[in-house]
């Protein structure tokens, strides 16, 4: 067996993985009202602080331990907004 043919194989059982991982139902919602995604790790998703999120989202999130729990998603979309604030220049 050659390298492609066991790089095939390989790929198939990881996409089967992923297909179950991905069915699974989270445990902790996303900190950000309207949105329906999960928090947990496992699933991707972060934590970010209150001023951040206060920042993104305005008073419109649910707070725990001074952190606000977000999904991939919301991270994803606060993490682009705050893309031209983290460039340093040299």
């Amino acid at each position: 067996m050659g390298f492609k043919a066991r790089d095939r194989a390989s790929r198939k059982s990881s996409d089967d993985e992923q297909a179950s991982s991905s069915s699974k139902e989270g445990q902790e919602p996303c900190g950000v009202n309207g949105c329906e995604g999960w928090s947990d790790a496992s699933m991707g998703g972060r934590s970010i602080s209150v001023n951040d999120a206060e920042d993104m989202w305005g008073k419109g999130f649910t707070v725990r331990k001074n952190r606000v729990r977000v999904c991939k998603s919301c991270y994803r979309s606060w993490k682009k907004s705050n893309k031209q604030d983290d460039q340093h220049y040299g």
